[in-house]
């Protein structure tokens, strides 16, 4: 049997807890250590998965050598530590939003890269079953050319006064919220799905004046396929779920064969061309209704185990994932600018 990997997992935020779960539940891997600057967090981490918590990231270096360190601090943070935790072989997993800015991201992929280190984004939205199931289908040719898709969020979290504060209070003072936050899920999922990204407009606006960035608007994307792919968000409407941070909306694809779409249970249904009558499509991997999005987080974290074993090509690289900041970073500029914009 292979030697456990050791894993440090740094912030312990609203988030962390579906990053310790997915490393708790996995017998080929330790968790060597917690840390955050919040005590009460770091009680709660060390007591409720059996680690060892330390005040801050010397303390953590000093005593452990992680070979798999998982970033969950906010972006600001980011740089910072990947420069100080980059070094030959190590696996870093860094949270989305990655960086404050696109320079960021390229200075840290960079110092990565420099240190013989390998950087992981940490986007799970296309860990999400239905989405993996769906990339399959696609594959497979079953819905013969794609001509455009609409994915509309409507998550219903966004209202009144105290938006945010049990959960993710820090959206609150985000000054890019909906695509910085949340849309670049999409951007990353549909770049995935459809291909590379040609050209993008944004039209966002503000809904809740308590927040610092905007919660809803449309982001229209072009994909050198011929595919257009479009987000419309607004995080104040919801949907039709008994859940509504299980898909966080719902998705139609439409083709050549027919349309495909996916509802907010976490289900998805083929309609063919001419018909009325939708048929199921099954999962090819098991829904995690207990955690987030499906159990995306710990499918993620499973994945890059497999890979670090040799076992799996690593997916979301940093370089790889550099042109998703980019397209995310200009559609703030075609909402400001009310241009559309294409890249080379």
């Amino acid at each position: 049997m292979s030697k456990p990997l050791n894993v440090a997992v740094i912030g312990l935020g609203y988030f962390s807890q579906f990053h310790l779960d997915a490393w708790a539940d996995l017998d080929s891997v330790q968790i060597a250590g917690v840390t955050d600057p919040d005590p009460r967090r770091r009680d709660w981490a060390a007591q409720t998965y059996g680690t060892s918590a330390f005040a801050d990231l010397d303390s953590l270096s000093a005593a452990t050598d992680p070979d798999i360190v998982d970033i969950v601090a906010p972006p600001p943070a980011h740089l910072d530590l990947i420069r100080r935790l980059a070094c030959k072989g190590r696996i870093m997993i860094c949270q989305k939003p990655f960086c404050t800015s696109l320079g960021d991201a390229e200075a840290a992929t960079a110092v990565a890269e420099a240190a013989g280190a390998m950087l992981i984004i940490h986007e799970n939205f296309r860990f999400q079953p239905w989405y993996r199931t769906l990339k399959a289908f696609l594959d497979s040719g079953q819905m013969g050319a794609v001509y455009q898709c609409r994915f509309a969020l409507r998550p219903g979290d966004g209202r009144g006064e105290d938006a945010y504060l049990n959960r993710q209070p820090g959206f609150r003072n985000m000054p890019r919220l909906l695509i910085h936050e949340t849309g670049v899920h999409f951007i990353d999922l549909f770049r995935w799905l459809f291909g590379e990204i040609t050209a993008v407009y944004a039209d966002l606006r503000q809904l809740n004046p308590v927040l610092a960035g905007e919660d809803a608007g449309v982001m229209l994307l072009d994909h050198a396929s011929g595919v257009r792919s479009q987000f419309d968000g607004n995080r104040l409407a919801d949907h039709d779920t008994d859940n509504p941070r299980r898909t966080m909306g719902e998705l139609l694809i439409e083709g050549e064969t027919g349309a495909v779409r996916l509802d907010g249970q976490g289900r998805l249904f083929l309609r063919s061309f001419g018909m009325r009558v939708e048929t199921s499509i099954p999962l090819i991997s098991a829904l995690d209704d207990n955690s987030f999005g499906g159990g995306c987080v710990a499918a993620l974290i499973s994945h890059v185990v497999a890979a670090a074993r040799g076992d799996a090509r690593f997916e979301n690289s940093a370089r790889s994932y550099l042109p998703v900041i980019r397209v995310t970073e200009a559609a703030y500029t075609s909402a400001e600018t009310g241009r559309r914009i294409s890249f080379d």
